[in-house]
């Protein structure tokens, strides 16, 4: 593979997302916009990645420092357009020499194979290479101007755009590609003799085709290259990005009944023959084995749930929860930082958190394991083929030996022995007539009252 670096343009404010994260850190599928871009670059093999930065940027600067390093920031002070941008990272790729491909931060969605027929057309003898789209309403994008044998011959912006060049759909995305050499020498030659005063990335195209150098584009789905300014454009990629995901997550061999209404995260893995009932949100971390069935509105992060387990409907699993083969977790059961052994189950109304359950263990209706004590965390294990009854609290930590029964309403703080039964309640007491004696004397009471 030839030498590959990447710049990513992340300077803008987003004063339009009226908000105080960053832009480029709010998330499309669970995943900030500028991770995607940097995994963009990282799966077409670019060996150095460089991110433009605003001084101001502080958060961003951190974010990036903390996936790259700090060598790999380059700031753009103060802000003159998008070829200015770029040439911020001329002295950083000085000792580079190859294909160079400018991405945008905002721009999370586009596929490698894109960017890999974008390094192709470059590779194959093209000055510079455009990724455009065929827009619904081309508005304010600039406009990809071809020739009759489809080569670019300039971009225009639509601020400066003619009427005719205007009437042309076919709109530049932001993404260009060169060698690295030609990049910073047509950058070079860029004026700001514009509307808006600026170094516009874009005039590279038109002086590469006046030095007689040919230009070519590449062409991608629009849904592919959503460009993010607003909250509103923030909710249409992540529609883009879920119906992507569904599509590709049915195609797989998954079940879903009614799609439309289950969320996944960038990286949910789900393995063929799963069943996904409605209304199911995956955050991040989530993988789920073949067979298992995910019931209506269960809410999964950070969780791994084993072969032909059932979880839900109305479960919360939590970072942590493991879920081997053939468990069970019923409505209204939060499992978190837990095990659960093969053929375990908790079918309904429990708090299992830092836990390990044995194969074959029942945890009853309102089991809790009591982790916490205001200070630390601790652990409750449950041995294999235990039974936990109805409304027991675990008090961690605390071990329930293999095939031990726990009573129902009991309270736990000693480990059990196998096999043994453990109760730990109050002992009841029972005053015959006493019901009736507490009515008639409140009934009196009352009756008195509403005398006055």
């Amino acid at each position: 593979m030839a030498n590959r670096a990447a710049v990513i343009l992340a300077a803008g404010q987003g004063t339009r997302m009226r908000s105080a994260l960053p832009k480029v850190l709010h998330p499309v599928g669970g995943r900030p916009m500028i991770d995607w871009s940097i995994a963009l670059a990282q799966s077409v093999g670019c060996e150095r990645i460089l991110v433009v930065c605003s001084p101001a940027g502080e958060a961003v600067q951190a974010h990036v420092a903390n996936l790259l390093g700090t060598d790999a920031i380059t700031i753009q002070d103060p802000p003159l357009g998008t070829g200015h941008a770029v040439l911020t990272a001329k002295n950083a790729l000085s000792d580079f020499d190859g294909e160079l491909v400018v991405l945008c931060g905002d721009v999370p969605l586009i596929q490698s194979e894109t960017v890999e027929a974008l390094f192709a057309e470059v590779c194959n003898g093209a000055a510079v290479g455009v990724l455009g789209f065929e827009a619904a309403d081309p508005g304010a994008y600039g406009r990809l101007i071809t020739d009759a044998e489809g080569n670019l011959d300039a971009i225009v912006e639509a601020k400066e755009a003619s009427p005719e060049q205007l009437a042309v759909s076919f709109c530049n995305s932001g993404v260009i590609a060169a060698r690295s050499k030609t990049m910073f020498d047509l950058l070079s030659q860029v004026s700001n003799d514009n509307i808006k005063g600026e170094y516009y990335l874009t005039d590279i195209v038109g002086l590469a085709r006046a030095a007689g150098s040919p230009c070519r584009t590449v062409s991608c789905d629009e849904a592919d290259v959503i460009g993010i300014n607003t909250r509103i454009q923030l909710a249409e990629a992540e529609a883009a990005f879920q119906a992507k995901k569904r599509a590709a997550i049915l195609a797989s061999g998954v079940t879903m009944t009614a799609p439309e209404t289950v969320f996944f995260n960038h990286d949910t893995e789900i393995e063929n023959d799963v069943t996904i009932e409605p209304n199911v949100v995956f955050g991040p971390g989530v993988t789920v084995r073949s067979g298992a069935r995910i019931r209506a509105f269960s809410h999964l992060e950070g969780a791994d749930v084993g072969p032909d387990s059932s979880v839900g409907p109305f479960v919360r699993l939590r970072p942590g929860a493991v879920l081997e083969a053939n468990v069970k977790i019923g409505n209204f059961v939060e499992v978190k930082n837990t095990r659960m052994g093969e053929g375990a189950q908790a079918s309904h109304l429990a708090y299992l958190g830092d836990g390990e359950i044995g194969a074959g263990a029942n945890i009853g209706a309102g089991t809790i394991f009591c982790n916490y004590d205001g200070f630390l965390k601790y652990k409750t294990t449950v041995g294999k083929g235990a039974f936990i009854g109805s409304n027991s609290a675990l008090v961690a930590p605390v071990t329930i030996g293999d095939g031990a029964f726990v009573g129902s309403g009991s309270v736990i703080t000693k480990d059990v022995e196998p096999n043994a039964l453990a109760v730990g309640r109050g002992r009841q007491m029972q005053k015959a007539g006493w019901a009736t004696a507490f009515r008639d004397k409140m009934a009196a009471v009352k009756a008195a009252r509403k005398k006055g």
